[in-house]
């Protein structure tokens, strides 16, 4: 049960931010976790933002080996993780030396001061204790010696090591926070008879020290105030928390099942993308055959194998592994096949920042091959449309024949957000190009008139034989040819089957004003800050500020230039250094455009937003 008491005595917030921070083993991953969960339960709009380093395990204290979860709820609409922080829960000095820029002045900071020696002090460069110095009287300080009272809760249960026992501090931290916005930890403590079933001490240790956290911070009365956060009004439904990897693995299940196929998946693991392989292989119930290949290479050389052989095959990876992947990309689009290549995108160049977010990865998608191999190119913006776009790029890949890549990013791939479930009937139709049987004068390259699309023969088909590889083809039997208008034609005609996919994806449209004073532009995965900024100047009376978001890339939607000329300044936002602006201004050359970049490994700010717009509306 909730707490009932704060129920007339709690603060009513619309939302609030709460960010979880310590080292890489402190469970910081599954505290935020579990408090989203229990939030969306309870019936909160939510948006979740994981944060943690590429190591490992980095060095224990160190700066650079901060783990963090932030959280976002609350009883309005949520479109993004947040920016300024409500209360940081800190478990080292390190947590507390890297994330006390984010909180707002005035709030509150959760410290476990077992953990403020001198040794961890001087490794997160603290040249004195922030809690003795005055460097926090700006914020309302909690200092629990939280370390010590999970011992203290713990000393009764058999069969638990000292670093069993203190791994268990973080249940402590959540049943605080618990306490503080009203939250029942039932949902927890029934994740762990889930997860520690065979475990009974387990489930005794993290259970006890869950309420003693909970206990602790109502019964002393560390907090003068208690906050609650109604649930939020949302479409009738079932719903569910769902990562955004989760969702791309579950929209790929989606397609198969609509399309009648079987679904394949090749890949190499790779941050930020390795949850998608992981959840797929978990349903081989469903039919799915999943291949962890030696190299990228290997994997999506699998993945045509699959898809010549009649599967929807996809291939899934991040930004070094798509560069591995390009020549066969061009193979695939040369023997005009059907797959789908997930790039989760992170900081580059190079290993770069494997666990980090970046949009930089653009121009490879639809440039990085060679030749002239134009292939579709999509991107989800939210952690729960990225069952959507999975969708769409089978749906595409399938009914064009042609190889699709689908961008996502780490921030909407490890993100979370409420999604409700669909139904298969309710999705729209993916009708596959496979012929059965031969009909008079059937060629290999022979098209559909509208899309240009070939059929897709299977082999082993009766009168279906025919000849595949990455030689060009004559444009009627397939075979190898050299003449050049062949090569001329079929390069054409490859490039304008790519360009009638505008006739079947969607146009473009604005939020907020159709026309005016200012346009912002984003794609892929910035979707919520941009949205959240564009909406909050709206509601601060700036009416002549519309915003446009794009998931479709190449081909654009065919009523792109008439909406960006709507409006008198245009700025391109995103993760990079101007990619998606730079691909504007190659399209539309007499259409000026303004570029707000930002290369950090993070996603972008409200306040920095809304302070770029204003200076241009000036």
């Amino acid at each position: 049960m909730a707490n009932s008491k704060l129920n007339n005595l709690a603060e009513v917030l619309e939302s609030v931010v709460i960010r979880f921070v310590g080292d890489s083993g402190d469970g910081m991953q599954l505290t935020g976790t579990q408090f989203s969960d229990t939030s969306a339960m309870f019936g909160n709009d939510i948006a979740t933002f994981p944060n943690y380093p590429a190591e490992i395990r980095a060095p224990q204290g160190s700066l650079y080996g901060v783990s963090g979860f932030q959280v976002h709820i609350g009883s309005v609409e949520i479109s993004t993780p947040g920016d300024e922080v409500d209360l940081l829960v800190a478990m080292n000095p390190a947590g507390l030396k890297t994330n006390l820029y984010a909180v707002k002045p005035g709030h509150t900071i959760i410290v476990d001061t077992d953990s403020f020696t001198k040794k961890n002090l001087e490794k997160a460069h603290y040249e004195s204790n922030p809690l003795d110095d005055g460097s926090l009287s700006n914020y309302r300080v909690i200092e629990v010696e939280m370390t010590t009272l999970t011992k203290e809760a713990l000393k009764d249960i058999e069969g638990l090591d000292n670093k069993s026992i203190t791994r268990t501090k973080n249940m402590f931290a959540l049943g605080m926070v618990y306490w503080m916005y009203d939250r029942s930890p039932a949902h927890t403590i029934e994740f762990f008879e889930k997860k520690f079933a065979s475990k009974p001490n387990i489930i005794e240790a993290n259970t006890k020290v869950l309420n003693t956290g909970l206990y602790y911070a109502e019964t002393l009365e560390l907090i003068p105030n208690a906050y609650t956060i109604s649930p939020a009004k949302m479409n009738p439904g079932t719903y569910r928390i769902i990562m955004g990897n989760t969702a791309t693995a579950w929209g790929f299940l989606a397609a198969a099942e609509k399309s009648g196929l079987e679904l394949f998946l090749g890949s190499y693991p790779i941050t930020p993308a390795s949850d998608i392989l992981h959840e797929l292989a978990k349903h081989k119930h469903f039919g799915v055959k999943t291949f962890q290949a030696e190299d990228e290479i290997a994997g999506i050389a699998s993945t045509i194998g699959a898809s010549f052989a009649g599967d929807l095959a996809i291939t899934t990876t991040s930004g070094p592994g798509l560069a591995l992947k390009g020549e066969a990309i061009g193979l695939a689009m040369m023997i005009e096949l059907p797959i789908v290549i997930v790039n989760v995108q992170r900081g580059g160049p190079s290993t770069g920042l494997p666990t980090k977010t970046e949009q930089s990865d653009l121009m490879q998608a639809l440039y990085g091959r060679n030749g002239e191999s134009p292939v579709i190119v999509i991107a989800a913006s939210t952690p729960s449309n990225c069952f959507n776009y999975a969708y769409e790029a089978s749906k595409l890949a399938l009914e064009h024949m042609t190889p699709v890549i689908l961008l996502t990013d780490g921030y909407i791939a490890n993100g979370s957000a409420p999604w409700k479930i669909l139904s298969t009937e309710d999705m729209p139709p993916i009708n596959n190009r496979i012929i059965s049987k031969a009909t008079e004068n059937w060629h290999p390259y022979d098209r559909d008139d509208a899309t240009l699309a070939r059929n897709w023969a299977i082999p082993g088909t009766a009168g279906l034989e025919h000849r595949v590889g990455g030689l060009e083809k004559d444009r009627v039997s397939g075979n190898v040819s050299y003449v050049p208008e062949n090569h001329e034609y079929m390069t054409k005609i490859r490039a304008e089957k790519i360009k009638r996919v505008q006739d079947y994806i969607p146009e473009i449209t604005t939020e907020f004003a159709t026309s005016g004073d200012l346009l912002v532009v984003g794609w892929g995965g910035t979707y919520g800050s941009l949205h959240s900024a564009v909406k909050h100047m709206n509601e601060e009376g700036y009416d002549s500020i519309g915003y446009a978001h794009f998931n479709y890339i190449n081909p654009l939607p065919k009523n792109t230039e008439t909406l960006l000329k709507q409006f008198k300044k245009i700025v391109v936002c995103e993760l990079n250094g101007g990619q998606f602006a730079n691909l504007l201004r190659m399209k539309f050359n007499d259409i000026e455009l303004i570029q707000f970049n930002k290369i950090q490994g993070l996603p972008f700010g409200n306040a920095e937003l809304m302070e770029k717009f204003k200076q241009l509306l000036k």
